[in-house]
């Protein structure tokens, strides 16, 4: 092992009561799929673990997830080969490195949070609105209530933190800036069918809102897909 660093909110220093713990553990290229191998029977060194899963859930298979106790703490331990250091998504604190040699390789390249595309997500929201609706007018209401929690995740959240000039992580701590919080707490809805419409119709109002001028609108989708809103309002 070369070093060990901490990522999230113990590198952002904001760390409460409820924050997990982000640790990084890095190696010799050639060392990592042994380390990776021998990852779980680390990680139960460091206390006393109750459960533990790799990450391939998330897109992440290097992280192992880990829930030690008593007392009950949550451990992300991702283990990155040295070169992979340089591609990352914020700044990680290092605690322990061999010959600076884990500080070196962060200084090859910078933490950068992946960004939504605007355009992209222009070029898909009007289908995924006639499809809310479609199910809305259905009456398929819990799955109508997970696609608008999508919508909030995919879109809303990460377009309004942009615009409020702050990291595009989902709805995380939307809670943080009360505005964007009650914008995207309108479009929550409940299992029925007039108040996921309401939901609807507010979801796009934030889109709105927060859609970039720089987008290339889709006028004639957006036409076509509010039209069948207000017909499956009409059938209420």
């Amino acid at each position: 092992m070369i070093g060990i660093a901490a990522t999230g909110s113990y590198a952002e220093n904001a760390m409460d009561t409820f924050s997990d713990v982000d640790l990084i553990l890095t190696c010799n290229k050639e060392d990592h799929a042994g380390l990776m191998r021998d990852r779980a029977s680390l990680a139960a060194l460091l206390g006393p673990l109750v459960a533990a899963f790799t990450g391939e859930h998330v897109g992440e298979p290097r992280v192992l997830i880990c829930l030690y106790g008593p007392p009950a703490l949550h451990l992300d331990l991702k283990v990155v080969a040295l070169p992979d250091l340089a591609d990352r998504v914020d700044e990680p604190v290092v605690l322990w490195e061999r010959d600076g040699r884990m500080t070196a390789a962060f200084a090859a390249g910078v933490g950068r949070h992946p960004a939504p595309d605007p355009q992209w997500i222009e070029d898909r929201f009007w289908v995924w609105v006639h499809y809310a609706a479609l199910k809305i007018a259905r009456g398929e209401l819990q799955e109508s209530l997970d696609f608008l929690s999508y919508l909030r995740v995919t879109v809303l959240g990460p377009l309004g933190l942009m615009r409020y000039g702050l990291k595009p992580t989902g709805v995380r701590r939307v809670e943080a800036n009360p505005a964007l919080a009650q914008q995207l707490a309108s479009t929550a809805g409940a299992v029925d069918r007039a108040a996921l419409l309401a939901a609807l119709r507010n979801a796009c109002a934030a889109y709105h809102a927060f859609r970039p001028s720089s987008v290339k609108a889709n006028e004639k989708a957006e036409q076509v897909a509010m039209d069948y809103v207000a017909e499956v309002a009409a059938s209420l």
